[in-house]
């Protein structure tokens, strides 16, 4: 099927030029495939656009409504594209990044003066919530997930590790007691995060492959991180969450952390996924980069 835009630039430099072949040169055609291209445009429109002969071409009533027509859409439409394609090398426009709401208030916040610093034409829009989003049917551009991947299709880069910890309040440990083992967490009053694979509301998960698991129980459970640092710090209960989460508490001395007889359960790190498209637009490539470089190593919630 020939190209219709294609066809009206023919049309309109032929016009411009009186010559069907001085068009084609300006295009890089055949003469012939110009041709075709002004016939499937007539055949589209039912109307005769151009007297042709051997001489010169003239315009019809009707070419010269779609010439107007035609001089009017063909540079919005070179506009639009142009934009578009700067995109590709000029980092600019809404850039929509989704991450866990712990996550972005205490780590991804704090970043945006340097980035906007870096790249002055991007607008950050920044949704923050624990739950799992769908990439493209909300549109975000970004997201940020903690945890082991599942097979989205989606493009993940990871940022960081993060470690879970086992900690309370130096208070709730000095009036119950450090317990020795995991198994003895089930006789303490665990608080828990709802959205999380390991540390469940009525279990808790340890060893590399979550191969441990202890009954816990507990008087508090909440959808949100911040709750459960804020609640463990007033003594109320023992903490298993992620070391983003409670790092700063603990070098305040407000938690304090526990080892016991086998290691944390393996969270899977912090990714940062895209959508699958070949050729992400500038802004999204240059957060990209501007994140990965602002963790792994130096990730802000290292004890070590």
């Amino acid at each position: 099927m020939l190209d219709r835009i294609t066809g009206m630039q023919i049309f309109a430099r032929s016009a411009a030029t009186g010559s069907l072949s001085a068009a084609a040169r300006q295009l890089d055609l055949s003469p012939a495939m110009a041709a075709k291209h002004v016939d499937a445009l007539e055949q589209r429109l039912g109307v005769k656009l151009l007297h042709r002969s051997t001489r010169k071409l003239t315009l019809t009533e009707a070419g010269q409504q779609y010439l107007d027509a035609c001089l009017k859409l063909l540079p919005e439409l070179e506009e639009v594209e142009a934009s578009i394609a700067s995109q590709r090398v000029l980092a600019q426009g809404l850039l929509r990044l989704n991450t866990p709401l712990s996550f972005g208030v205490k780590y991804i916040a704090p970043l945006l003066k340097e980035f906007n610093r870096l790249h002055p034409l991007v607008t950050v829009d920044l949704g923050l919530n624990d739950r799992v989003v769908d990439l493209l049917e909300e549109g975000w551009d970004l997201t940020i997930r903690v945890g082991k991947l599942k097979d989205t299709g989606l493009v993940a880069r990871k940022l960081a590790d993060a470690e879970m910890i086992v900690c309370a309040a130096p208070e709730y440990w000095a009036s119950h007691g450090s317990p020795a083992t995991w198994a003895d967490l089930s006789a303490h009053n665990c608080l828990s995060f709802t959205l999380s694979n390991i540390s469940r509301p009525a279990e808790w998960r340890f060893g590399k492959n979550a191969e441990h698991s202890v009954k816990i129980q507990g008087s508090l459970r909440t959808n949100n991180g911040d709750a459960l640092v804020a609640a463990a710090i007033s003594g109320l209960g023992v903490l298993y969450e992620p070391a983003f989460i409670v790092a700063d508490g603990i070098r305040r001395g407000d938690l304090v952390p526990l080892r016991l007889d086998v290691e944390s359960a393996e969270l899977g790190g912090i990714h940062i996924l895209r959508s699958a498209n070949r050729a992400p637009p500038a802004k999204v490539r240059v957060m990209i980069d501007f994140l990965l470089s602002a963790f792994g190593a130096n990730s802000p919630w290292l004890l070590k």
